[in-house]
């Protein structure tokens, strides 16, 4: 990879490898969000696509995840700035909008785990989806954001 491509180039012109690394591994993008027709408003829940492994908030198929959830979104630079739900803290958000990396991004820091530590990542409080029945899942929103 170049160096310091995130502060170098857009998100356009980074290579593949380059555009998978500025992911924080914070596994926000995964958690499963509700959205009201009516208020245009998107709900968050705390519970993750069944594809997540919330320990280490990577996909367990990351490969094949769009073939085992067709509703998968791949982030892609034109998106960026449409996905609104994306966190403050997100890489890819941060330099879509021009904004410097967080010191404990893994790029800046050398150290995967520290996402966690800081307590960004949804290791600590998301839960599968595959132990939630669909029925209950309002009962998991923790934010409400705009559209």
């Amino acid at each position: 990879m170049r160096e310091r491509f995130w502060e170098r180039f857009t998100l356009e012109e980074l290579t593949p490898q380059e555009w998978e690394a500025l992911c924080d591994g914070c596994g926000q993008c995964c958690l499963l969000k509700l959205h009201d027709e009516d208020t245009q408003e998107l709900a968050v829940l705390n519970v993750a696509c069944r594809l997540l492994d919330i320990h280490s908030c990577q996909c367990s198929d990351y490969a094949n995840r769009f073939d085992s959830v067709p509703d998968c979104t791949q982030l892609t630079p034109a998106l960026v700035k449409e996905f609104t739900w994306l966190p403050q803290s997100c890489g890819y958000r941060r330099v879509a909008e021009g904004r410097k990396l967080a010191g404990w991004h893994p790029l800046l820091s050398n150290d995967a785990e520290r996402v966690h530590r800081k307590g960004v990542s949804v290791r600590s409080f998301a839960v599968s989806q595959d132990e939630v029945p669909e029925q209950q899942l309002e009962s998991h929103i923790i934010a409400v954001l705009p559209m």
